[in-house]
């Protein structure tokens, strides 16, 4: 990301905190019940407790969790049912809080292995929907000279600290250090879903963004970047560590089998909505649009975003800066591009920060809305957004004082927002009346 290059932080858990609603028997999908499934198996973990004094009302506020934490921390995500956080820190470590209270040992460290920095280094984090059972999660991180997402699994004598070694599974060329991307998740569908950046330089120089095939169309276009990519970690394809899924667009050919949707910048954050299914992406701009688009469930495969064509709706070819696009612009083509639903301009908007869709139990009048803002945060603000009934897009400005440097806004286990800030703030987003 072009000015997200310090360090970066998220944390989740629905806090048991004086402040925090107190917690009830939950069927795990976000809504009171009474435990688990007959046919869940053993080895999972039980639900999480949903909140039993849940607080109405739809005004935010964000309550600072701690003092600053050290450590360029990234990411915070959790297993399914799982009430610790795990907090991903650029410079290659994974640390796990429970009771947000940080634990003196890594869960894993990866530092020796990766080029940090930047806008370089361990960048995403996804646990297997059966890590109860298999202990196996998913890390994405840089070299200089690739990006790689790898398979790891946690240690059998202790469930807070990881085995040492993990196995890429995938390796993708890149030729410079910025325009990763990073951020993965699994989908409704059990697949695993990984976000690519296009490479980096000004104006996607190699036109990954729309490129299919290595070397297309441009001689050293790089395929996998640029794009969404979905693989399934619990097959091997001939020559590979993963399978295809056979729904992939180019499962059967024409493109690699590996992407699912083209046409990116640098998607720095996107999720699920673990409601709908529906896909919420906030793809960084070149110098003039931020974008986000929202994509609904079994309308996703093989869609085209439009980089580098596109710069949200304006066409590169006849922008006044080209999109920083150095020779030959394509043509403005608008044939099977989707278009986002909602732009933002700069300079007060410079690099878009998605969030997640709310579907936690302790602040009912903010279930459906997906939560926004951009790394100038104080000049943008806080937006939640969401589809009606009928698909049409709407957005909110939220009143709320904002931090600066916000970095993301995800959700833990139970589906609470938490608000992360490059200078190492954790927020817990709430509601009140």
């Amino acid at each position: 990301m072009r000015t997200l290059a310090c360090a970066l932080l998220l944390l989740a858990a629905c806090s048991d905190s004086k402040n925090g609603p107190k917690d009830a028997p939950s069927n795990g999908d976000g809504q009171p019940g009474d435990g688990a499934t007959a046919d869940a198996p053993a080895c999972e973990p039980a639900p999480l407790a949903a909140c039993g004094t849940p607080v109405s009302g739809s005004n935010v506020t964000l309550r600072r969790i701690m003092p600053n934490v050290a450590g360029a921390p990234l990411l915070v995500t959790s297993p399914k049912n799982d009430p610790r956080m795990f907090i991903v820190e650029r410079s290659g470590l994974i640390y796990v809080y429970e009771n947000e209270v940080k634990r003196a040992t890594p869960f894993l460290d990866v530092s020796g292995s990766i080029a940090a920095g930047g806008e370089q280094g361990l960048l995403g984090l996804a646990f297997h929907p059966s890590y109860g059972c298999n202990g196996e999660f998913f890390i994405f991180y840089t070299t200089n000279a690739s990006n790689i997402v790898a398979r790891c699994t946690v240690s059998t004598a202790d469930p807070n600290v990881a085995n040492p070694t993990c196995t890429p599974i995938l390796t993708i060329p890149d030729f410079a250090s910025n325009h990763n991307g990073g951020m993965m998740e699994f989908g409704p569908d059990g697949f695993l879903y990984i976000g690519t950046g296009d490479g980096g330089g000004g104006g996607d120089p190699r036109r990954n963004g729309q490129s299919l095939t290595n070397g297309s169309p441009q001689a050293n276009s790089i395929a996998l970047l640029g794009k969404m990519l979905r693989i399934d970690v619990n097959t091997k394809a001939p020559g590979k560590e993963y399978g295809i899924p056979p729904t992939n667009p180019f499962a059967a050919g024409g493109g690699a089998p590996e992407i699912f949707l083209i046409g990116l910048r640098n998607p720095w954050r996107w999720s699920f909505d673990k409601g709908t299914g529906d896909l919420w992406i906030g793809d960084v701009g070149q110098v003039a649009t931020e974008e986000l688009t929202v994509l609904k469930a079994g309308e996703q495969a093989g869609k085209n975003l439009g980089w580098s064509v596109f710069e949200g709706n304006g066409c590169c070819l006849t922008q006044g800066d080209k999109c920083d696009q150095n020779g030959s612009q394509a043509a403005c083509d608008m044939t099977n591009k989707v278009f986002p639903q909602n732009t933002r301009s700069h300079p007060t908007w410079i690099s878009i920060i998605a969030g997640e869709t709310y579907r936690g139990t302790c602040y009912p009048d903010l279930v459906g809305w997906h939560f926004y803002t951009d790394h100038s945060a104080q000049a943008a603000g806080l937006h939640k957004a969401r589809l009606t009934a009928n698909g049409t897009f709407e957005t909110v400005p939220v009143t709320v004082t904002m931090p600066s440097g916000v970095s993301s806004i995800h959700a833990d286990a139970r589906g609470e927002l938490y608000m992360t800030t490059i200078q190492g703030g954790l927020y817990h987003l709430e509601a009140t009346p």
